[in-house]
């Protein structure tokens, strides 16, 4: 068979090989959202992600935001208001400035995406990058040659991920908040009456509250982890309770839960995101570090009084 003349001359046609390893990739990832029983297209959410994170845009504002053109911005913007996953107001006469916003609908699709597909995508796709060497192009071959051994979306549902899913709150889950975290913090610290109070009624203190709790399991292994949010303020969370059972080590469990957590707060428009811990804890808290959380004075000054056991403060920065 001749050979690729996209590799041949990878330079020359370094554009067409970028965007056929675009396409391929993309391809893959509807296999994933299918799986999530979404009908977003890849190339659609970088749009909603947009609206999300900054709130209604004009056209204008989303092109020169997302580096698009206007005819793009539009044509991707118009085909999700037939989808009914954004709305534009029609007021001005200019394209380049309707206001374009989220349904409930596309707001509801992001939120389940964030659960379900994001955080597989996104650790697949580091999983491949994370031994790459070499030039450009050749990095660009070897992420050719990973991708034609194993698909993205294999990729997204198993090893790095070892079978893992996410899981809201339910009160039958309770039992696991507890034990997981019951666990772990007797075996480093003490159960402290703070601690007690959360662990025996998740429901009242964290779910009524405005709060939310989140499971990962791991196949074969049921449920192996568990992480909540506790409404602390107006726009205001802690991250605590993060626990994940030692049968499940190895398996990236904790990363997987925590990007998942750290989605759900922003999609609860959580504007302060912290958290506290102990310097014993130096696996988490390496981890905290990698996902965006940087250690904060005033944090610790606010609210480190919590725990006897906290002398680690932690505001999420992304």
């Amino acid at each position: 068979m001749a050979e690729d003349i996209l590799k041949l001359r990878g330079a020359l046609f370094l554009g067409s090989r970028l965007k056929r390893l675009a396409e391929r990739m993309q391809g893959d990832v509807i296999q994933v959202v299918e799986g999530a029983d979404l009908a977003i297209q890849p190339s659609q959410y970088p749009l909603l992600a947009t609206l999300d994170r900054d709130g209604p845009q004009t056209i204008g504002e989303l092109t020169r935001t997302m580096e698009l053109s206007q005819p793009a911005v539009t044509r991707s913007a118009a085909k999700l208001v037939q989808m009914g996953l954004v709305t534009i107001d029609r007021r001005h006469r200019d394209q380049r400035h309707k206001t374009v916003s989220l349904t409930e609908a596309g707001a509801l699709a992001l939120e389940r995406s964030k659960l379900h597909v994001w955080p597989q995508v996104e650790a697949a796709v580091e999983a491949m990058l994370a031994d790459l060497s070499g030039s450009f192009l050749d990095q660009v071959a070897a992420i050719e040659r990973m991708l034609a051994d194993k698909s993205l979306d294999q990729r997204a549902r198993e090893a790095g991920e070892a079978g893992l899913r996410i899981h809201t709150y339910s009160d039958a889950l309770a039992p696991a908040f507890r034990d997981i975290n019951a666990q772990w913090i007797a075996a480093m610290y003490r159960l402290e009456q703070t601690d007690i109070d959360v662990l025996e009624n998740p429901r009242e203190r964290i779910i009524d509250k405005g709060g939310d709790i989140l499971f990962v399991e791991a196949s074969g292994l049921g449920i192996v982890g568990a992480c909540a949010l506790q409404k602390t303020g107006e726009g205001q969370y802690e991250l605590t309770k993060m626990g994940v059972l030692e049968s499940a080590r190895g398996r990236k469990a904790g990363e997987f839960l925590l990007k998942a957590v750290i989605a759900r707060a922003q999609a609860m428009d959580a504007r302060t995101l912290y958290l506290l811990s102990n310097k014993k804890s130096e696996a988490a808290v390496h981890l905290y570090e990698k996902l965006g959380f940087v250690h904060d004075e005033g944090i610790m000054r606010d609210f480190g009084a919590r725990y006897e056991r906290c002398n680690v403060a932690m505001l999420y920065r992304p």
